[in-house]
């Protein structure tokens, strides 16, 4: 899609049509996907009333890339847990953390591309494949540090956790992170 000067903006229609105003082009909300993951920025408004309504057809976008595949972003428990802090006292917290913790995240995956550069480009990929699993492994266990921190956050009054109080990730999910990284790796020997 042509990326038009200025801000993009998405019309979306009562048949539920959206127009990029930017390409003169009707898109989908896959086309709309599309141009997030390239950073293009736009902005969704509703043709007749001019209301701004791009967090709902965000949300709808997450929703459908959700349901498409048997790969989720969100866990049921993060789900739930979002979802009791609706109308709770730390309902205005909430955003600004997810999108700092996004934004730390994006940073972290960002140095960990990096690091694979370095040690793909300091080693043939025939020696040490075990060394891309590492660096994996290193960063999914301080992503998940990172994330039991900031969940400690939103429970102020319970105060701090002893080790014996912290739960244990479950067999299910210790067994998918397996999988994940096993497919990772697969998909890097076949490099």
């Amino acid at each position: 899609m042509a990326k038009a000067e200025g801000e993009i903006v998405i019309k979306k229609y009562a048949n539920r049509r959206l127009y990029n105003t930017g390409t003169s082009t009707y898109v989908t909300l896959d086309d709309l996907a599309k141009m997030v993951k390239k950073g293009e920025d736009f902005t969704v408004q509703d043709a007749k009333t001019g209301e701004d309504i791009t967090h709902s057809v965000l949300t709808q976008i997450i929703f459908e890339q959700e349901s498409k595949t048997g790969n989720t972003l969100l866990p049921i428990s993060f789900l739930r847990q979002l979802i009791s802090y609706y109308g709770d006292q730390m309902q205005m917290v909430v955003p600004s953390f997810l999108e700092h913790s996004m934004k730390a995240f994006a940073d972290q995956q960002s140095q960990m591309r990096d690091q694979m550069a370095k040690a793909f480009g300091e080693m043939p990929l025939s020696k040490n494949l075990h060394m891309p699993m590492q660096l994996v492994e290193e960063q999914v266990k301080r992503n998940t540090e990172l994330f039991q921190q900031a969940m400690q956050m939103f429970s102020p009054f319970l105060g701090p956790q002893t080790p014996k109080e912290t739960k244990k990730p479950e067999a299910k999910d210790i067994d998918e992170l397996k999988e994940q990284l096993r497919s990772l790796q697969n998909k890097l020997d076949s490099l």
